[in-house]
């Protein structure tokens, strides 16, 4: 008789007790029964609901309160977070300033990433900008002139500029993964600005980018950007 040989994507796993809660949690807020700012049912009506004991529910919460879906707070009922692309991203942040840190090509491949991903950002900001976007963009650069003399004030301010052109595409997603990676960026480029000298660089090339996006020259902006983030990048290379 012919015996066919079990393969690992044949063989059935048995799911631990909490992941199998976890599992109907998360349903319950897809479904939306339980929605963002709701809380939590009891430990004890839970276990009721899916015939568990209090060791699998306990340990289904704490799962889904690490990975940001609820929190739980000493004393409180937990509570469903909302969920956004932001709170997906920033799940992550541990994670890769890890790998930043360890394997140093990453922080290469990430200027890279950020520099494909601003131009598409100055693309839509040129083509979209208003008079009111404008100023913005404008004072963003005079706040931070003031803060020539301040490099954490100086890098976070130029994190907010990058920011204003990410927020004029009106995409969540596209403000998310902008903010995820200047916050994974933000630490080096604070301990490489003092010898980079750049600061006043920095200035010009904003405002530049800033008139061109006013005029609505999208491929002069395009093309500004690219120049202001490669010289950027070049600056802060660790010698």
């Amino acid at each position: 008789m012919y015996r066919q040989e079990s393969t690992s994507e044949e063989k059935i796993v048995r799911k631990k007790l909490s992941e199998q809660v976890v599992e109907r949690l998360h349903e319950m807020i897809r479904t939306r029964e339980l929605k963002p700012g709701d809380a939590m049912p009891s430990e004890r009506v839970l276990m009721e609901r899916f015939g568990v004991g209090r060791p699998a529910v306990r340990e289904a919460l704490q799962s889904l309160h690490n990975s940001g879906v609820i929190t739980i707070s000493h004393g409180e009922r937990s509570r469903v977070n909302e969920i956004t692309a932001s709170t997906i991203l920033h799940q992550t942040d541990d994670l890769a300033r890890l790998v930043l840190d360890s394997v140093p090509a990453t922080l290469d491949h990430l200027k890279q990433a950020r520099q494909m991903f601003e131009v598409g950002m100055v693309r839509r900001a040129a083509e979209i900008a208003t008079p009111e976007d404008i100023a913005t963009l404008r004072a963003l650069i005079e706040k931070q002139r003031s803060e020539i003399n301040d490099p954490r004030a100086f890098i976070g301010t130029d994190m907010e500029f990058h920011r204003k052109l990410a927020t004029m595409s009106e995409n969540p997603i596209v403000t998310a993964v902008s903010d995820t990676m200047l916050g994974w960026l933000f630490e080096h480029h604070i301990s490489l600005l003092h010898r980079s000298g750049a600061e006043e660089i920095t200035l010009a090339e904003h405002a530049k980018i800033v008139d061109l996006i006013e005029a609505h020259d999208v491929e002069g902006a395009v093309d500004e950007m690219r120049r202001h983030l490669e010289r950027s990048r070049k600056s802060f290379e660790i010698s």
